[in-house]
């Protein structure tokens, strides 16, 4: 029985499209195994005693917890051998991870959150994987902090796991964005929702309201006007939803629409914002960007952001394009 276009088969296909070389579609296949690996570990949880708390903390002082680590883990020793990266990074990591001298180095490099919402794994609410790949600069043999810092215009690919009722792949080359669902009894994401697009349009918004009282002005202003409904000024009822979760949280606003804000706010003045540019805003900024949606900060694009830092974080606004540059016009207002 034909079980449609496979997720390597779909990458192959791509490739020859952009004349892309075979080791970009091999990372990308080796970013795809640990995928897998990881949707089994955490389909498996309680069972093997690795749900809770790793009694560590991560470089932004989080607590992490024990499959904050083993994801971590899983994936550099999926992508530290086969010869097409120079280096790594990982919200969980301090510094980049240079490639054991044993294994060849490539031309690219990749960045990841492992496990994003880990938060959530104890109470059994979806979490996922988002990676970014960028081009190692030329002449470059041993790669710093420096390197990885660049504008999320020049992603070479991004895309993200969802560990849910289904896993799910999502990914983009800069052609669009396409889903694929992991078919388990064989083994393989098959794509599933080819073409994903964003309604411009939307009712429905994702924002943690119960920092109403540190928001700036402007976010205060659109989410007290979403909340007002039909007898407010935007003549409409919203639902809000709040999964607590970027990656399940980007993929509902990938599949109906929507909005998801984590501004910035006073709660921690130190803080720009909450998510980090290099291993969360920027990837979902250009699978968002892709499909047709907007992502920015406020004051300016995400991918358009030079990054200062590996674990730089940004405020975040994205989703359905006519409700982000409401919400960017009630920002220029100020």
């Amino acid at each position: 029985m034909h079980i449609g276009t496979t997720i390597t088969q779909f990458i192959i296909e791509e490739q020859r499209k952009l004349t892309a070389t075979g080791d970009f579609t091999s990372l990308l296949n080796d970013v795809v195994t640990a995928c897998k690996v990881i949707s089994k570990d955490v389909d498996r949880g309680a069972l093997v005693g690795i749900l809770g708390s790793a009694e560590s903390e991560n470089i932004q002082g989080e607590t992490q917890k024990k499959l904050d680590l083993i994801t971590n883990d899983v994936m550099i020793k999926s992508n530290e051998w086969a010869g097409h990266l120079a280096a790594m990074a990982s919200e969980e990591m301090e510094d980049v991870y240079p490639i054991p001298p044993q294994y060849p180095k490539g031309k690219y490099l990749l960045v990841f959150d492992p496990l994003d919402g880990s938060s959530n794994i104890d109470v059994n609410i979806s979490v996922g994987t988002i990676f970014s790949i960028l081009r190692c600069p030329d002449g470059v043999e041993n790669p710093t902090a420096e390197d990885f810092l660049q504008e999320g215009t020049k992603q070479v690919c991004a895309g993200f796991a969802l560990y849910g009722p289904s896993t799910i792949m999502v990914l983009t080359t800069g052609n669009g964005v396409n889903g694929f669902t992991l078919d388990k009894t064989i083994g393989e994401f098959v794509l599933t929702h080819a073409n994903m697009t964003i309604p411009e349009d939307t009712s429905e918004f994702s924002i943690n309201t119960s920092n109403d009282r540190f928001w700036e002005a402007p976010v205060k202003r659109y989410v007290d006007e979403c909340l007002a409904g039909e007898t407010g000024v935007r003549g409409r009822n919203f639902n809000m939803r709040w999964v607590a979760s970027m990656v399940a949280e980007v993929y509902r606003i990938l599949t109906r629409g929507g909005i998801f804000m984590y501004p910035k706010d006073t709660k921690d003045p130190s803080k720009a914002g909450k998510l980090r540019l290099m291993y969360e805003a920027n990837p979902m900024s250009f699978i968002v960007e892709q499909a047709g949606g907007l992502s920015h900060t406020g004051v300016e694009r995400i991918m358009d952001i030079k990054p200062n830092e590996l674990h730089q974080r940004v405020p975040v606004l994205l989703g359905s394009k006519n409700e982000v540059e409401r919400l960017v016009a009630y920002h220029q207002e100020q």
